[in-house]
């Protein structure tokens, strides 16, 4: 039972570390367009990001697929950057829904994008192909995800009911500030 909580700590601490919040940008980026009323739609994505995430840590895992750790830290911050754009560009549009099923798509492929980034670290802690333990570290990944959308959807609540902001200034505020946190991510780990 040690190495459960082991694992899920591990998962938490991967999602909530403000020194590495790439993961952190991209959930409150995912979610910054929806409310409490959008609860199914927005763990669905949440969930999907997850085995994105897991699916690659398992590849990674057992040596069936190894990926530049250059490219995955360019990739991170442009699927950052796709998903704030993408916001920008159908905040307020009722359309989005039309969208949805590319969105789950290219959420899932985005969380492979991010398990892969993590994948040498995660397979030096295991120091084992125990496919319990990643689904251990998964759960805790699942746990911290929807502790930063609970969060991001009560920050969107407070500021669109006491601050009168109508929900589409908020997705663009929201977008345009972690297109501007990005950029210099995208610059670090692309360009220099």
């Amino acid at each position: 039972m040690s190495d459960f909580w082991f694992y899920f700590k591990l998962g938490l601490e991967h999602v909530l570390d403000w020194q590495a919040y790439d993961h952190v940008l991209f959930i409150v980026v995912l979610c910054a367009a929806y409310t409490f009323n959008a609860w199914r739609r927005l763990l669905m994505l949440v969930t999907l990001f997850t085995i994105g995430h897991t699916l690659s840590l398992l590849l990674a895992n057992y040596g069936v697929v190894q990926v530049s750790s250059w490219w995955i830290e360019c990739l991170i911050p442009i699927t950052i950057a796709v998903t704030a754009l993408f916001n920008l560009f159908t905040a307020g549009k009722e359309k989005r829904a039309e969208k949805l099923g590319l969105l789950y798509i290219a959420t899932v492929f985005f969380g492979l994008i991010h398990g892969f980034g993590f994948a040498k670290y995660f397979k030096m802690v295991s120091g084992d192909n125990d496919i319990l333990h990643l689904l251990e570290f998964a759960l805790g990944i699942e746990a911290a995800q929807i502790i930063v959308v609970i969060i991001t959807l009560i920050l969107g609540f407070i500021v669109q009911t006491l601050f009168r902001f109508n929900k589409r200034d908020w997705v663009l505020v929201i977008s345009s500030i972690v297109i501007g946190l990005v950029i210099p991510m995208l610059l670090q780990n692309c360009f220099l």
